[in-house]
């Protein structure tokens, strides 16, 4: 081999190791961009290999001395033309399967990818809403939580700093798991053991910010070379196989691993399709892959969100094949999606919209994150921007912001909920607003009021019964026999029984009353409350009469 071939060589072969080595690609040629690479490795070392024997590069004397006019190529008329041939038919091979990937091919398969959307009913399927249980931290609150908390240790915050919060059910609790990573190049290479610990964010409770340092994070994406997540998870679990979305997760004991998902391309180089996940221990890199049908119990997620978004558009754009001029039965995702949980399970849910609708939704979807079962609840009514404005609209004289709401049952309505926040993003109201009329809006300083102010709001728009609840206004007198109380991240909550209603728990707001930290046993007190069928009633008003008589006398 001539000495300038085999410096070409080597120097590609170097470029393409480092290439490697830095963007780690998947090494399969049966993926896009596997397969450009190999096309264009194969196009430069035939070219190295062949190019002095099928022609010369010719320099034509330009108009000064010693610079060249121009450049062309000579081919020699012996010269071989396989090499030509060759990478001729390589890189039309890419094109054409590239071309037979598109959606004028196969509008069928874009269409299918998604499974047919199980239409289900909202009251019988969707939990009915323990609203002292609704999750009111979002991703970014969950974040500047967590940076407070670290914070708190200012060693350690200057060494590291937080990855992204993933939200995931552990041991029946709802949190946000943040990750701690390198703050750069050389605190990773002064702590290649790892980064020490993450924090637990509540998702109910944002006063519930934990700490948790028995674990180490080895293995992330901010580390370098052999540390580096998608490197190490590329090269010792997944050469062949396409790897994205990994996300952050816990399982039942606190243990950290990194759930990477697997995909594969259903048609040549399109439709992208989960097939599993490698499951990396983030302390000892020990790692295992597996299919959707094995996954352990605590993997809440493995369906990356923009394939479902992706597929579920797909569906929508060419319900009737691909020349559907007329948009018949056309929809699409509304903007924004949110995972939620619903009975154990993580579904992605987005509402649906027709083609050219923008404040009216047709239903919405929810994708479980793991099977990819879709479920359709055909509900029309606003979009969740909509809904978003509507609630906004109620504060507008304080400027604050809603959050992504969520989709509630509550007492068999199909609800929005949202907390209101200020520009600092802290909680200041909470906010009800209906699926089916978004005019139709509750909001308080605390979750419970806000419920309330809702279904007040849902009588006065000429509702007969709020779930379970009869529309007319009843008013007892009685003595109380036992009060108490309690505090979470709404407020206080007493509970009272009186002497005349055993059978009844009356539960009210502490900010309904002021009288209701002072009132005992034995006073008579006069309350109004919207009859259910259960035994626990909450109260609309309170009225303790001892003080009445007190001022009267």
């Amino acid at each position: 081999m001539k000495h300038w071939k085999l410096k070409a060589v080597l120097a590609t072969l170097l470029v393409f190791a480092l290439y490697v080595v830095f963007q780690h690609p998947n090494l399969n040629p049966l993926y896009p961009e596997s397969a450009f690479m190999y096309c264009v490795l194969i196009t430069v070392l035939v070219a190295v290999f062949t190019l002095d024997r099928i022609g010369r590069v010719v320099a034509q004397p330009g108009p000064v001395q010693g610079v060249p006019g121009s450049v062309r190529f000579e081919r020699f008329q012996n010269g071989s033309r396989w090499p030509l041939i060759l990478v001729a038919v390589l890189w039309g091979a890419y094109f054409i399967v590239w071309a037979g990937s598109s959606v004028l091919f196969q509008v069928n398969a874009f269409r299918d990818q998604m499974p047919e959307l199980i239409q289900m009913d909202f009251a019988e399927d969707f939990d009915t809403t323990d609203t002292s249980q609704l999750p009111i931290v979002d991703k970014a609150m969950a974040q500047k939580l967590a940076d407070k908390k670290l914070g708190e240790r200012p060693s350690l915050g200057s060494q590291v700093v937080l990855g992204e919060p993933t939200l995931q059910q552990v041991n029946g609790k709802l949190v946000w798991a943040v990750p701690t990573y390198h703050s750069g190049v050389f605190k990773w290479l002064t702590n290649l053991e790892g980064t020490p610990g993450y924090v637990v964010v509540s998702a109910i409770n944002p006063q519930d910010v934990q700490y948790v340092d028995g674990y180490t994070i080895k293995y992330q994406p901010c580390a370098y070379l052999w540390q580096n997540l998608m490197f190490y998870a590329r090269f010792t679990a997944a050469p062949f196989t396409g790897l994205t979305d990994y996300s952050f997760e816990l399982d039942d004991s606190g243990q950290p691993y990194w759930v990477i998902t697997t995909y594969k391309y259903l048609r040549g180089f399109s439709l992208p399709e989960a097939t599993g996940a490698v499951v990396l221990n983030c302390s000892t890199g020990e790692s295992q892959r597996y299919s959707i049908d094995e996954l352990p119990d605590w993997v809440d997620r493995v369906q990356p969100e923009d394939f479902i978004v992706t597929q579920l558009n797909n569906k929508g754009e060419y319900v009737h094949g691909y020349l559907n001029f007329s948009d018949k039965d056309k929809y699409r995702t509304s903007p924004g999606e949110t995972l939620i949980y619903n009975d154990g399970s993580c579904y992605l849910f987005t509402g649906l919209t027709s083609v050219g609708g923008d404040e009216s939704a047709i239903g919405f979807v929810m994708v479980d994150m793991v099977t990819k079962e879709p479920h359709l609840y055909r509900i029309s009514g606003a979009t969740e921007t909509a809904a978003q404005q509507s609630a906004q609209g109620e504060v507008q004289q304080y400027g604050y912001q809603a959050a992504f709401p969520l989709i509630v049952n509550l007492n068999s309505r199909p609800t929005y909920f949202m907390t209101l926040k200020d520009n600092e993003g802290l909680i200041k109201k909470y906010a009800y607003v209906s699926v089916e009329d978004y005019q139709t809006v509750g909001v308080g300083d605390t979750i419970d009021e806000a419920r309330l102010s809702y279904e007040k709001a849902l009588r006065a728009g000429g509702s007969t019964m709020v779930g379970n609840v009869n529309s007319e206004l009843t008013s007892l007198t009685g003595t109380v026999q036992r009060i108490g109380s309690e505090y979470n991240s709404s407020g206080s909550t007493y509970y009272l029984v009186l002497n005349e209603h055993p059978e009844l728990l009356f539960s009210v707001q502490g900010s309904l009353s002021a009288e209701l930290a002072i009132t005992q046993p034995g006073d008579q007190v006069k309350v109004e409350y919207y009859p259910r069928t259960s035994q626990a009633q909450e109260l609309t008003s309170f009225d303790n009469l001892q003080f009445d008589q007190a001022d009267n006398g």
